[in-house]
């Protein structure tokens, strides 16, 4: 056995090394995934007079590959078309994912393509976030609704880990480059602020999501199964990765859903 396959270098990137059985991602038993469609595992699909019709397969989603891969219990708190401002105003509530029953160990939070670049609501800044009292005071702005998520789902799972999910690179530019720019810095902004925050930044590291990977790996708008499970690699690798380069951060997660 090569133990230097489960270390860490100083050198090495979140995804040099691509696990395909979840890694030690496999470490948490019970994971939640907020997001919107390419959370849901959406495929787009044209009717029969040539409109566009979307079905969310969660059993094709990123988070289910992660469970099958693992054996956790993986939950989608998730739906094709969601904003950090719905899950908070109706969604997460009408279908009792605030219930503690459903705490998790970990929950990743893969927001921010409609709330930036559909409805585009207003952005804000860490000046409408307020760590102490987020139910009476974080604005609704992006940033608001989108520290209110973690920090009732801190609330109701405290030592649970959070990895929080930017956009990925389109090789974009103008206005769409400003707005991908913007929901990575607001990612990272929300790592700073919360404790157990991890930054999983396909921006930067993840391959550029242009027309050759879409040729392969979309259908449509949205991603063909390949894709999704595609996705699950990565993200469950660039979480092994981060557990591996912090392991004194996660050396207690087999308690953190215990009173100590």
């Amino acid at each position: 056995m090569d133990i230097n396959k489960y270390m860490t270098t100083d050198s090495e990137k979140p995804l040099d090394n691509i696990v395909t059985d979840g890694g030690f991602c496999g470490i948490f038993r019970t994971i939640a995934c907020v997001g919107d469609s390419l959370s849901s595992g959406e495929f787009q699909l044209p009717d029969g007079e040539g409109k566009w019709k979307y079905y969310d397969r969660f059993e094709y989603s990123w988070g289910q590959y992660i469970e099958r891969k693992t054996g956790s219990k993986v939950y989608n708190f998730s739906r094709g078309g969601m904003t950090a401002k719905a899950y908070c105003d109706h969604f997460a509530q009408n279908n009792d994912y605030w219930n503690p029953d459903k705490k998790c160990q970990a929950y990743i939070i893969a927001l921010g393509v409609n709330d930036f670049f559909g409805v585009k609501h207003t952005v804000g800044s860490m000046d409408d976030v307020d760590l102490n009292d987020y139910n009476n005071n974080n604005k609704e702005t992006i940033y608001g609704n989108y520290a209110t998520i973690i920090a009732r789902y801190k609330e109701i799972q405290l030592d649970a880990k959070f990895f929080l999910v930017t956009v990925a690179n389109e090789n974009s530019e103008g206005e769409h480059l400003k707005k991908a720019k913007e929901q990575v810095k607001m990612v990272y902004d929300m790592a700073e602020a919360f404790d157990n925050a991890y930054v999983i930044d396909l921006y930067k590291y993840a391959p550029v999501y242009d027309r050759q990977f879409k040729k392969h790996f979309y259908l449509n708008g949205h991603m063909t199964p390949t894709g999704y499970m595609l996705t699950a690699d990565i993200i469950s690798s660039y979480i092994d990765y981060i557990i591996r380069h912090n392991s004194e951060d996660f050396k207690l997660v087999g308690m953190i859903d215990i009173n100590l």
